[in-house]
């Protein structure tokens, strides 16, 4: 338990995240509950309307412990403040976790 706690402070995207965040983007982990990380993509600074950073949510992490482990499962956003399905990882890609909804020739045109 006490490992999970300290993983809860630092924040860090989990070793597993298989992404690097598109080019002059980059990715920001914060608490959104006891057990859940999101994590946040970072626009580049460039915006004319706005002098604060823009943020886009990428996705979530749920963490859960048992007595002997600590494990985790990514999940879609519906919103940014709404954790929605788990998802593969290795499905998702670097601007977000929303898994795509293609039909047949949609597919054969996107390679994941």
């Amino acid at each position: 338990m006490k490992q999970f706690a300290l993983m809860m402070n630092q924040f860090e995207l989990p070793n597993d995240f298989p992404h690097q965040p598109p080019e002059e983007y980059k990715y920001e982990v914060r608490q959104h509950k006891r057990n859940i990380l999101s994590i946040w993509l970072r626009h580049p600074d460039r915006y004319h309307y706005t002098s604060d950073p823009v943020y886009t949510i990428w996705g979530f992490v749920k963490y859960k412990t048992t007595k002997r482990s600590i494990s985790h499962t990514y999940h879609s956003p519906i919103n940014s403040n709404r954790v929605g399905g788990e998802v593969n990882v290795n499905e998702t890609r670097p601007w977000t976790a929303m898994p795509l909804n293609l039909n047949p020739l949609e597919a054969v045109f996107y390679d994941l």
